[in-house]
C-alpha cells in the first residue's frame, strides 16, 4: 500500500521469511557457529534458544544451507507429539520404511529400523541430523526417547547428531533432575539474545535498502530509538512495528517517520487486546482509517491520483513502475566500489553525496600538503606504529619481517576492516587514475582518519568509498613456527598454537598433546572463521590469524574513532 510512496519496490518488513531480507547480527552468526560445531562435535544434543521472534527460524535457515550434501536431516516443526508418534515422524522424514508385516508398529519397531538406517547410512559415510523446532513443547518422556536414540555411537562419534530449538523454557525444562542424563549430552548450547540498539537502526535500514530505498532513511534518529525500545529488539517485533509506522506516516502525508507515528503505531500493534473484536474495529487511530480508506481509492482505479498527490519523486510513480523501469538507487549509481564497501551504517551519507553535496576528499587530495606515490612511504609509516623505524635503504616488508611482523596484500571492504581492527594502507586513486597510498588510521560510523605524510584528516566514508576499490595492506604480528601454507594433516609449533588459541576461545580445556590439522580441528576453525564474517574454508591464513590475535588480546595496533564525526 505505502511501498511506492516511499520509492519502494515492495514493503520491507513483511514477517514472512524471505532470505534476501536476511540480516545477520553477531549473535546471529554465533549461533549458527554453534550449531556448525556441533554437526562436527561428534554427535549428541545441540541447543539453540532465543525468545519468540529473536532469529531462531533465520538461523536454521542459515544452517541447512551449510550442511554437507552427504548429511541426511530430518526436520520436525510440530513437536506436540507421543514417543511412538515422534519416532513415526523420525521414520517419514528420514524416508525410513517399516516393514509390511508390522501392522500395528510399537516403539521398540520404530527403534528397530530407525538403528538400522543409522548404522548403514554410517558404513557409507553419511551423517544424519535431526532438528526439532519449538521443543520446548516436547514433554520430559519424549525427551527421554530421544536420548535412548543417541546411544547408537562408533568408537568416535554417535550417529545420530539432534539439535533442539526453543524458547527460553526449553532451558527450564532440561535443567529438571528427571533430564540430567539428557542434560550432560549437550555439547553446545546458544541462547540467541535480542538486536542492540546500534543493530535495531542496522537492521531498518538494511530491510529498507533491500526493497529498494533510493532517498535517505524515512526512520529518523529518535524514531529508531524509540521503536528499539519498544520492540527490545526483537526482529519479528520491529517488522511489524516499523510495517505499520510507515503506514501511518503514508496515511499523513509525511515522508519521514518520527517518534509520534511510532507511538501510534505500538498502540494498534501491541497495546490492543485481541478480545477487543476484529481489527477494522481495533484501528482506532485517525490514520489507520485513512490508510485503509486510500487504500480502498487505490484498489477502485484512482491510484494515480493519490500517487499525484503523495509522490515525492514524479518521476519514480507508478506510471514509471508500470512501464517496467528499473528503479535504480541513488546508492547504487555511485562509483564503484559501492555500499558493500562502507557497510549499511553510511546508507545516509551515500544518498547525500548522490545528491551534490561537496565531498569531503577531492579527487587530486589537495587537502593534503604531502601525497605518498611510493607505498613504501605508506609502509614506513604503518611499521612505525608497530615500534619497528624501517631505514630509506631497506624493503619495509623484509625488514619488518626481522621482528616477527609480517606485510600482507589484499583485497577488503571497510566493514572487514573495522572486523579486523587494525591501521591499513589503502590504495586510492586521483582524478589521472594515478595511485595514491594513504595509512587509515580510524574508522566512525560516518567518518575514516586517513594519514600522508604527516597530516592526517577525517573524510566521509561515502568519498573515501569513490577513490577505493577494496585494495589493501597491512601487518600483522605471526605466531611461532608460521609458514604461508599450513595443510591437512600438518603438525608442528603453529598447529599447537593455533589449537590452543580455538580452544580458549571455544571455552574449552586447553590441549595436552600435540596438535594435527586434522577434521576436528578444522572444524573448530570453520566454527570459528563463521562467527568473524570469515569464509569458513578451514583453513589457517594470515587473515584467520588476525582474528585469533584480536580475540586473543595481542599486542597489535588498533582502529582508532575520528575525533570528528562527519554526519
Amino acid at each position: 500500500m505505502y511501498a511506492h510512496f516511499f520509492g519502494l519496490k515492495q514493503e520491507p518488513f513483511s514477517i514472512a521469511p524471505d532470505p534476501r531480507y536476511l540480516f545477520m547480527s553477531e549473535r546471529h552468526r554465533e549461533a549458527l557457529a554453534h550449531l556448525l560445531y556441533g554437526l562436527n562435535g561428534g554427535g549428541g544434543f545441540v541447543l539453540l534458544t532465543g525468545e519468540i521472534g529473536a532469529g531462531k527460524t533465520t538461523v536454521c535457515r542459515c544452517f541447512l544451507e551449510k550442511i554437507p550434501k552427504r548429511c541426511n536431516v530430518a526436520y520436525i516443526f510440530n513437536p506436540k507429539l507421543t514417543a511412538l508418534e515422534l519416532l513415526r515422524a523420525i521414520c517419514e522424514e528420514f524416508r525410513i520404511t517399516v516393514p509390511e508385516p508390522v501392522l500395528h508398529p510399537t516403539v521398540s519397531d520404530y527403534l528397530r529400523v530407525i538403528n538400522e538406517f543409522l548404522i548403514r547410512t554410517h558404513s557409507v559415510g553419511q551423517n544424519n541430523v535431526l532438528i526439532i523446532d519449538e521443543a520446548q513443547n516436547l514433554s520430559a518422556d519424549v525427551l527421554e526417547q530421544l536420548r535412548l536414540l543417541t546411544n547408537l555411537e562408533t568408537n568416535k562419534r554417535k550417529l545420530l547428531q539432534i539439535i533442539l530449538i526453543g524458547q527460553p523454557e526449553l532451558r527450564d525444562l532440561l535443567a529438571q533432575p528427571e533430564l540430567e542424563q539428557l542434560a550432560q549430552r549437550i555439547i553446545a548450547r546458544f541462547h540467541l539474545e535480542a538486536l542492540t540498539a546500534e543493530e535495531t537502526s542496522r537492521y531498518i535500514r538494511h530491510r529498507m535498502l533491500v526493497a529498494g530505498m533510493k532517498e535517505s532513511l524515512p526512520f529518523d534518529g529518535r524514531a529508531r530509538r524509540r521503536i528499539h525500545e519498544l520492540t527490545r529488539g526483537v526482529p519479528r517485533r520491529i517488522n511489524l512495528l516499523c510495517d505499520r509506522s510507515l503506514l501511518g506516516a503514508y496515511a499523513n502525508g509525511q515522508t519521514k517517520v518520527d517518534r509520534r507515528t511510532v507511538n501510534q503505531a505500538a498502540q494498534e500493534v501491541f497495546y490492543t487486546s485481541p478480545s477487543q473484536g476484529p481489527v477494522w474495529r481495533r484501528m482506532k487511530s485517525w490514520w489507520a482509517w485513512s490508510a485503509l480508506l486510500l487504500g480502498m481509492i487505490l484498489m477502485v482505479g484512482a491510484g494515480s491520483l493519490v500517487g499525484m498527490k503523495f509522490a515525492p519523486h514524479p518521476a519514480n510513480s507508478l506510471d514509471a513502475a508500470a512501464q517496467g523501469e528499473p528503479q535504480k538507487s541513488a546508492i547504487a549509481q555511485l562509483p564503484e566500489p559501492d555500499l558493500a564497501l562502507f557497510g549499511p551504517s553510511t546508507a545516509e551519507g551515500a544518498v547525500a553525496h548522490e545528491q551534490g553535496r561537496p565531498p569531503f576528499l577531492t579527487s587530486d587530495f589537495g587537502m593534503f600538503s604531502t601525497v605518498w606515490r611510493s607505498e613504501d612511504e605508506a609502509w614506513r609509516a604503518l611499521a612505525t606504529l608497530w615500534g619497528v623505524s624501517v631505514p630509506s635503504d631497506q624493503d619495509p616488508c623484509r625488514f619488518t619481517a626481522r621482528s616477527q611482523v609480517q606485510c600482507h596484500h589484499g583485497s577488503t571492504t571497510l566493514t572487514q576492516v573495522r572486523r579486523l581492527d587494525r591501521p591499513v594502507i589503502v590504495r586510492l586513486s586521483d582524478s589521472s587514475d594515478r595511485p595514491v597510498h594513504a595509512l587509515l588510521m580510524g574508522l566512525g560510523n560516518h567518518s575514516a582518519t586517513l594519514r600522508m605524510g604527516s597530516q592526517t584528516q577525517t573524510v566521509s566514508l561515502v568519498s573515501l568509498a569513490a577513490l577505493w576499490r577494496g585494495e589493501f595492506a597491512t601487518l600483522w604480528r605471526i605466531p611461532p613456527g608460521f609458514t604461508p601454507r599450513i595443510k591437512e594433516g600438518q603438525a608442528g609449533v603453529v598447529v599447537d598454537y593455533l589449537a590452543a588459541q580455538l580452544a580458549a576461545y571455544l571455552g574449552e580445556p586447553s590441549p595436552t598433546r600435540k596438535a594435527t590439522l586434522d577434521g576436528t580441528l578444522r572444524s573448530k576453525l570453520s566454527t570459528f572463521q563463521i562467527a568473524q564474517g570469515l569464509t569458513p574454508d578451514g583453513i589457517p591464513g594470515p587473515t584467520t590469524f588476525m582474528h585469533l590475535n584480536l580475540v586473543a588480546g595481542v599486542d597489535e595496533p588498533r582502529l582508532m574513532r575520528p575525533a570528528i564525526e562527519i554526519p
